[in-house]
């Protein structure tokens, strides 16, 4: 299966002829025969019903068209920024990120990178902090924004730039009883079942959160556990419990819920900056200088 067979196939189903498709793509008729017979051979059916005056799609061809249609897409985008790329029309630039990272820094960092360098191909990935060194060694990304949950070395051929600390809080319901107060208790929140996140065998954050709260005295029941933090925060504000965060989310929160400090918990998360020990791109250095901006603003603190 080649792009060609993809867009002759494509063509011929658009305009319902062989000889319509020809005209439009410039090329002979049996070219187009032949491309889309060899493709119904690697198949092992057929897409067209060639009896039917114009042509139509048998099942195969309407389960494949609008999946062949997607592939070309992406296919044309993906040359069109190579080329850009290879002529220094663009740059390019991968930034990995733990999904708590887009109620901080991130969105403000993004908005002022794309100011200062409009021509640069921005790629944003959610990704665990476990599964960020893998892709920077594999250039998939340029820069992983992180959470670690003690101080530790980063992994060999990297190097990593502490942003900020972040301090755990408690999300609650807003119209829970205590969610006008200053501080919440671990015995306030014994009332409440715990929203754990993330629900992933890769990550250790969501042990790590339970150990703590356990050290400081609570007492905690698990009554739902979540893929990710958006879905933990959507529990919350639908009133089924409270989550731990880092204080940083509570900058772009749900308003449906309230982020107080925990009393008794003193224990914070690192915020990371993580990229290649070889890294020599302006862009990277630009981004690095732009997150770093913004996490000494630390808008959360105030809020």
């Amino acid at each position: 299966m080649n792009f060609r067979q993809l867009k002759y196939f494509c063509e011929v189903a658009r305009c319902g002829t062989l000889t319509k498709a020809a005209e439009q793509l410039h090329v002979a008729p049996t070219a187009i025969s032949m491309q889309i017979s060899q493709l119904e051979a690697e198949l092992g059916g057929e897409l067209f019903n060639r009896n039917a005056k114009p042509m139509v799609l048998t099942p195969l061809g309407l389960f494949f068209l609008p999946r062949a249609r997607e592939v070309l897409s992406q296919g044309l985008r993906l040359e069109q920024d190579a080329k850009d790329l290879a002529s220094g029309k663009s740059g390019w630039l991968g930034v990995g990120f733990v999904r708590s990272m887009i109620y901080s820094v991130l969105p403000d960092a993004i908005r002022s990178f794309r100011e200062r360098h409009p021509e640069v191909k921005l790629e944003l990935v959610e990704l665990l902090s476990e599964r960020q060194p893998e892709h920077l060694r594999n250039g998939r990304i340029h820069i992983g924004l992180s959470r670690l949950e003690h101080a530790q070395d980063p992994p060999t051929g990297l190097c990593q730039t502490t942003l900020f600390e972040d301090a755990f809080v408690a999300a609650i319901p807003a119209h829970h009883s205590i969610a006008d107060q200053p501080s919440v208790t671990l015995a306030q929140l014994s009332g409440l079942q715990m929203i754990s996140f993330p629900k992933d065998p890769s990550s250790t954050y969501a042990m790590h959160v339970q150990s703590t709260l356990k050290k400081a005295g609570a007492v905690i029941q698990v009554g739902h556990e979540a893929i990710e933090i958006h879905t933990a925060l959507g529990l919350v504000a639908a009133g089924l419990g409270f989550a731990i965060v880092g204080a940083s989310v509570s900058h772009r929160g749900p308003k449906d819920v309230a982020f107080l400090p925990l009393a008794e918990v003193h224990s914070c998360t690192t915020v990371v900056a993580v990229t290649r020990e070889s890294e020599s791109s302006q862009h990277v250095a630009s981004m690095m200088e732009i997150l770093t901006e913004f996490s000494l603003v630390r808008p959360w603190q105030s809020s």
